[in-house]
């Protein structure tokens, strides 16, 4: 992430405390970002079954012997040097200065055994320091993009504000925000994996009325299987895992075939039900209430089937759903065009992200086994200062086309305070692979404007 002229900017970080940072990360991630570097400096590029060995089962035209191709390409702009090195819960971005001073970011990503899913190269994101509102809105202004922020506190529930079960102002009592800035916020917009926030606090809910529990297992099988995000998909038939782990992985890794198997478990009725009480505003937008695997198979297999479910009201869309019950039939290779504008996706405002943020930080406080605090804060999104931040949740979705980011940090206080970005577009290239949408949203971290109360 580039240092670029604005407003207010952080004291800069040295490269040589980035290298000391990566020579001395002990962590599975530390260690694969060094064996990564080091793919782009050593004298001689490695062995096929080298790298082979260290990356995720390969998928056609994703081989070892396909990525040998591209790091030929790569070092070629090299030689390169470290320049900042960010790691993250199970990814890790690390500028490199390459021949003539041009930086990129070495990007990568591991699954939950430690083997590398992604490893890329691209010219470095150039992200502006942002110290007011105005600088953040002239950030994401895009040709061809909508885009909408969202920034509240979260205070207390007063005596007019929301009851929770306990009366006017309870602890249980939703918060009132107080919005610091809002823009295009109200308008509900495709978020990819943000609903998986609200699976979660459907899942919660069952857990804590005794329906599930942390232990019960889910079962894969091949019509369970979805693509990545996540690694559950290649998981044998039969496999059985905890629910404990299964939500873990849903939140930390986005895993797409732990969420289905949260909607087979929890049953597609049951999650529609909790869609109010879980804060969304109008329920009837994430009705029928979408499996990934589904989303992907609608969106990329049988162009009819996607006309059809543009055309078809709730029943017709549920008939549609059962019509392709059953394994999945397309690849991350046929993925392509964006869906959403016809209404494949699932659709919130950024107030409805909000509220399912701020619901989840009260299922917390009430879980006394502390299983949701760590499937909450497994994955922060970015790095977090501990001198300021106690607490973060967070939560991103994509789909084509689209790109959300949502945090909610707390401080020592108690304080809390919710940042939702999101962007849509007709066509994937004008929006990216989103490390400038997240960027922006670490400079808002690290900025005052969160604490800040006027607009």
């Amino acid at each position: 992430m580039q240092d670029v002229a604005g407003s207010h900017p952080p004291a800069a970080h040295p490269s040589d405390q980035a290298r000391t940072a990566l020579a001395t990360d002990r962590s599975p991630l530390g260690e694969a970002a060094r064996w990564a570097v080091d793919l782009l400096t050593a004298p001689a590029p490695p062995a096929e079954d080298a790298v082979a060995a260290r990356f995720v089962p390969p998928t056609p035209g994703r081989t070892a012997r396909d990525f040998l191709v591209r790091l030929r390409e790569w070092r070629e702009q090299g030689p390169f040097t470290v320049e900042a090195y960010e790691p993250v819960a199970h990814k890790a971005w690390i500028v490199l200065a390459g021949a003539g001073g041009a930086r990129h970011t070495l990007s990568l990503t591991l699954d939950s055994t430690g083997l590398v899913r992604l490893f890329t190269l691209r010219p470095e994101t150039v992200i502006p320091y942002v110290g007011t509102w105005a600088e953040v809105e002239d950030a994401l202004r895009t040709p061809g993009v909508q885009h909408s922020v969202l920034a509240a506190r979260l205070t207390p529930a007063g005596p007019d504000g929301p009851a929770g079960p306990d009366g006017p102002g309870s602890p249980d009592g939703p918060a009132d925000p107080e919005i610091l800035h809002e823009s295009a916020a109200g308008l509900p917009m495709p978020t990819g994996s943000a609903y998986k926030l609200f699976l979660l606090r459907a899942l919660l809910g069952a857990v804590e009325e005794g329906r599930v529990s942390w232990d019960d297992e889910v079962v894969v099988r091949p019509e369970s299987r979805s693509l990545p995000t996540g690694d559950m998909q290649e998981l044998p038939d039969g496999t059985r895992v905890s629910v404990r782990e299964t939500a873990t992985k849903m939140i930390a890794i986005s895993d797409n075939t732990a969420a289905d198997l949260i909607v087979g478990l929890l049953g597609r009725k049951a999650v529609e039900d909790s869609l109010a009480d879980a804060g969304h505003h109008d329920p009837a937008l994430l009705r029928p209430f979408l499996t990934s695997r589904e989303f992907f198979e609608l969106g990329w297999g049988d162009p009819a089937r996607l006309a059809e479910w543009a055309r078809r009201d709730e029943a017709g869309r549920r008939a549609l759903l059962r019509e392709i019950d059953g394994p999945l039939t397309v690849g991350l290779a046929d993925l392509g065009e964006t869906v959403h504008r016809t209404g494949l996706d699932w659709f919130m405002d950024a107030h409805d992200v909000l509220r399912v943020l701020d619901g989840l930080r009260r299922d917390s406080a009430r879980d006394t086994t502390g299983t949701a605090e760590r499937i909450l804060t497994a994955n922060p999104g970015l790095p977090v200062d501990r001198d300021r931040w106690s607490r973060v949740y967070f939560k991103a979705g994509s789909s084509p086309g689209v790109m959300m980011y949502s945090w909610l940090f707390e401080d020592a206080a108690g304080e809390a305070w919710v940042l939702v970005l999101r962007q849509c577009a007709d066509e994937q290239k004008t929006i990216g692979d989103g490390l400038f949408l997240r960027g922006i949203g670490r400079r808002i971290a690290e900025s005052g404007l969160l604490s800040a109360v006027t607009r």
